[in-house]
């Protein structure tokens, strides 16, 4: 159990729950979040998280300005709901299942299935599942890093929310394809929450300018030499997988050329958005501002520079990609999107 000092539950009325987490090491950031979610749950979230993560894990579904910001703009800035009524979902790297409960509020008539690696995170969410008593959601266990359920089935919409950045370059190469061919005609691929590759500032894993340009051996002397978020023993392959390397357009793109179908990138136009740096400004910058005050006028400033940008270069140069990719047959009147 974590230190008394450092995580408290207090019991509120209604139900719910007040939690604070006032770490021991100063260099730790507190925390604190009013939950619904009942005594069991958390206890079983602050074993499996820990005390500095447990809050977190539970903001991430229920704080609606975080991952839900997120992915309601992400996903419904590109296509209709009413398109998406009932069709069939895969939530890639369900971890914890805050988007797969997220994805069930929004979209309760489609079946939904949760993916993932790791047996505990996947206890997390089956538990969350069985709090809010959905009946539209699975979760099934992935049998390797690089494989995917055999008997899995076909979607019409897959979403990889804040996954695709730690995947390894070979799992990539082997899971976008796989993920693909799982598609039906017309459906969508919605990759969310990760960063871009050729950003300037690398504020994932260890928030250094520059990084991003850098070779690998450099990149890693870099941030284990400036980087307080790294350890200078660490290694490449770990910061491979906390998410260090983002991804592109082009890399998404190589990866899937081999497919026979054609792929349409598809341009957000609806809930007023006309472009991928107002995606980014509705969804990703207002779930960054709402959890670092202070960054609120830095988002505001870069909001008006990536739109300079734009409008001058076409490029939409921003921190996090939101894409959506339909999967065209050749004949739009088979499609299911």
């Amino acid at each position: 159990m974590p230190d008394p000092r450092e995580f408290q539950i207090e019991t509120l009325e209604a139900g719910r729950s007040r939690l604070s987490y006032r770490p021991i090491e100063s260099f730790q950031k507190s925390q604190e979040w009013i939950t619904n979610y009942p005594q069991d749950l958390i206890r079983l979230i602050l074993e499996i998280r820990g005390p500095a993560s447990a809050i977190d894990e539970i903001r991430r579904e229920e704080d609606p300005h975080y991952v839900r910001a997120c992915l309601e703009k992400d996903i419904l800035g590109y296509v209709d709901p009413v398109m998406l009524k009932g069709r069939r979902w895969l939530d890639f790297g369900c971890g914890g299942g805050a988007s797969t409960m997220i994805l069930a509020r929004m979209f309760p008539d489609s079946p939904i299935i949760g993916l993932d690696l790791s047996d505990r995170s996947l206890e997390i969410a089956q538990a969350r599942c069985i709090h809010y008593r959905y009946r539209n959601v699975e979760f099934r266990r992935s049998p390797s890093p690089d494989r995917l359920p055999e008997d899995i089935g076909t979607f019409d919409a897959i979403l990889l929310s804040a996954v695709l950045e730690h995947l390894l370059p070979d799992e990539r190469r082997t899971l976008l394809p796989g993920l693909w061919g799982l598609l039906n005609p017309g459906g969508v691929l919605f990759i969310d929450q990760t960063p871009w590759r050729c950003f300037p500032f690398e504020g994932h894993t260890t928030r250094l300018p520059m990084l991003n340009y850098l070779p690998d051996r450099m990149a890693l002397a870099y941030a284990r030499t400036f980087s307080r978020r790294v350890g200078s023993d660490e290694s490449w392959q770990t910061l491979l997988r906390r998410g260090i390397r983002g991804a592109s357009v082009r890399e998404i793109r190589r990866i899937l050329r081999s497919s026979v179908d054609d792929i349409e990138l598809l341009t957000p136009n609806r809930l007023g958005l006309r472009d991928r740096v107002d995606l980014w400004y509705a969804g990703y910058a207002v779930s960054i501002s709402n959890k670092y005050g202070w960054a609120r006028p830095i988002q505001e400033f870069l909001r008006w520079a990536f739109k300079a940008v734009y409008w001058f270069t076409g490029a939409a140069i921003v921190p996090s990609l939101s894409l959506a990719l339909r999967k065209e047959s050749g004949n739009r009147e088979t499609d299911i999107l």
